[in-house]
């Protein structure tokens, strides 16, 4: 659970791209409940979004924005000291496909400098209908990876050190994202998994939704952008984690 240069987004820095629950809500079918924590609204989007295309009958498009992020946003996952800078980050609000096979507009803050392309990915993943749990950043858990774990919540950028380690994760860089945290666990070497109710999906043999698998549309995604997965490590393994360093 734990790098990439965005260019500047030409005109429209609104990607359109696909599939990590913000104010359309949950996508959850049954999902678990959510710790409170409010969070500030960002600042104004630095570009309008750019919808794909969809059939007028059909589910919306996708959509996304790009904008600055404040103090008040971050104010439990970003603090002095950071590997990155406040300034550094980015908060992209964007469609998602929901485990209730609905569209719904979710929240992820990223590295400035991969916003682009993780909207690229999602939009992908969108079109593809891939389902997403919940998309809402770790401030709404306290910066408690474990509690956005337990919420089955897909998110990206959380100033932590990496898991079991004394250096900081990808997050903390917001060079990754864990997606469908519940159903892609982070199994240790000894095949434990640290939250029970979602031990059965230690089984990677399972196809529920929202799995992800070696050579799948969502490890094809990811790699698309040159980012790794976890589920790919010899061991442990995290099955949500993807990357820009592959680790």
């Amino acid at each position: 659970m734990r790098r990439a240069t965005l260019g500047i987004l030409a005109t429209g820095l609104c990607v359109t791209l696909s599939s990590a629950c913000g104010g359309g809500g949950s996508g959850a079918a049954a999902s678990p409940p959510a710790a409170a924590a409010s969070t500030a609204p960002s600042t104004p989007a630095s570009a309008s979004p750019s919808p794909s295309k969809a059939s007028p009958t059909g589910p919306r498009p996708f959509s996304a924005k790009i904008s600055k992020v404040t103090r008040a946003t971050v104010k439990h996952s970003w603090h002095s000291g950071c590997p990155v800078g406040l300034g550094d980050l980015r908060l992209i609000t964007m469609t998602y496909w929901g485990m209730d096979k609905k569209p719904h507009e979710g929240e992820m803050v990223v590295n400035e400098d991969v916003a682009g392309k993780i909207v690229k990915v999602f939009h992908k993943l969108y079109d593809e209908r891939y389902p997403i749990r919940r998309m809402e950043l770790v401030d709404k858990y306290g910066g408690s990876d474990f509690k956005s774990i337990e919420a089955d919540n897909t998110s990206a950028f959380n100033c932590r050190n990496a898991t079991g380690a004394s250096s900081w994760s990808q997050h903390a860089y917001g060079h990754a994202v864990d997606l469908n945290t519940c159903e892609n666990p982070y199994v240790h070497s000894n095949g434990h998994i640290e939250h029970p109710r979602c031990v059965k999906y230690g089984n990677r043999k399972r196809h529920d939704p929202g799995l992800i698998h070696a050579g799948d549309k969502v490890v094809k995604a990811f790699r698309s952008i040159g980012w790794g997965w976890g589920g790919s490590w010899g061991g442990p393994w995290d099955f949500q984690h993807f990357s820009a360093t592959g680790h």
